[in-house]
């Protein structure tokens, strides 16, 4: 398997950025995640890392080697899409063995490589069936043996559940995570889907624009989002934003809304500008009848084992994740105290979060 180093990657069509000098590291048999809505230039990095894009500057090295300018056969990395892109008119054991039959190899070492990606696959029993007639997730199967069967350096994989119903979808995706664990390869897998980012990668690289926002692990971008447009796209719901006026400095432990203190993580660095946001997540909002910040209950949406309570308050709409057996009513006034720790601070006009006691060993602002 291999380490894959990206260094201030840039690609241009004509006019158009598409990806603006991203640098990160995927480690040897990390399964890595690039992460943003459409158009935020995730696929366009995966192809340049394939090699079917060639950047136009900036570094790719794979064990140590520069492949910034070669070509895809050059660089012994195998591609899975969200359309399976089979043959046709093979049945499932000749598509998943074409690969070696292409580079000559003998056939019964070919039958041994197909016969135990099949296994690790659980697809033995379709291995003599077109592939015309199979599921969509027996498809994708075999499309993934066909990758793996090679043994390459690396996998690039394109959105490969995106073609399938989301209950299935959720079952390949647990499929496909053990998959790696059992083989430690190295993965760099696209997806629009923040759910499944979180659930399967190791780390997670979050663009937007053809910009890196934020690189690291699922749960420290999640609990220390490093920019408002992260803090918004991760987390179902996604983060309350309180804007405020207000100047804080280094050492600060608190801001204050209104007239009402809001104890938070120490601040370090600069004097922050007077246009400020508190980030707060769901869970971390707990409402009690005695906290002087208060908003009013405009509705409640029951989840199960937990709600919703969507609040307006002087600062901009709240929701709070509370148990399910919460009594509440819309139109009531209620207090609102947020977990310290877990608030994050933003400046309005960057977007970027101020470094604090508690984000500091996470990145740096």
């Amino acid at each position: 398997m291999a380490e894959i180093v990206i260094r201030n990657l840039r690609k241009e069509f004509g006019s158009f950025t598409a990806v603006k000098g991203s640098s990160f590291t995927i480690g040897d048999g990390e399964f890595f995640m690039l992460l943003g809505p459409s158009g935020c230039g995730k696929t366009t990095t995966l192809r340049m890392i394939a090699g079917l894009e060639l950047p136009t500057s900036g570094e790719i090295l794979i064990d140590g080697e520069d492949v910034s300018q070669r070509p895809a056969s050059q660089r012994d990395i195998a591609m899975v899409f969200q359309m399976f892109a089979l043959y046709p008119h093979m049945n499932v054991r000749k598509n998943i063995a074409y690969p070696l039959v292409s580079q000559g190899m003998p056939r019964a070492e070919v039958a041994a490589k197909v016969a135990e990606v099949a296994r690790i696959l659980g697809i033995t029993d379709i291995l003599n069936k077109p592939v015309g007639g199979l599921s969509g997730g027996d498809r994708q199967r075999v499309a993934l043996g066909r990758a793996i069967v090679r043994s390459p350096k690396a996998f690039m994989m394109d959105e490969p559940l995106g073609a399938l119903d989301a209950e299935f979808r959720e079952h390949m995706a647990e499929e496909l995570r053990a998959l790696h664990d059992r083989m430690g390869a190295t993965t760099v897998y696209v997806t629009h889907d923040q759910l499944e980012a979180m659930q399967m990668g190791d780390k997670i690289v979050v663009m937007n624009h053809g910009v890196v926002e934020q690189f690291g692990r699922p749960q420290d971008i999640y609990d220390h989002p490093a920019t408002l447009f992260v803090a918004d796209f991760i987390g179902s719901p996604a983060m309350n934003f309180l804007r405020f006026q207000g100047g804080v400095k280094a050492g600060d432990r608190a801001v204050t809304l209104g007239d009402v203190r809001i104890d938070t993580p120490e601040l370090h660095g600069d004097t922050a500008p007077t246009d400020l946001v508190l980030g707060v997540r769901p869970e971390h909002v707990t409402l009690t009848d005695n906290a002087p910040y208060r908003g009013r209950i405009e509705a409640a949406e029951y989840l199960g084992t937990t709600q919703i309570i969507t609040l307006s308050t002087p600062h901009g709409t709240v929701k709070a994740r509370v148990p399910s057996g919460l009594v509440t009513r819309v139109g009531d006034t209620v207090g609102l105290s947020f977990r310290a720790q877990n608030l994050s601070l933003f400046d309005a006009g960057t977007g970027r979060a101020f470094r604090t006691a508690a984000n500091a060993g996470v990145f740096h602002g």
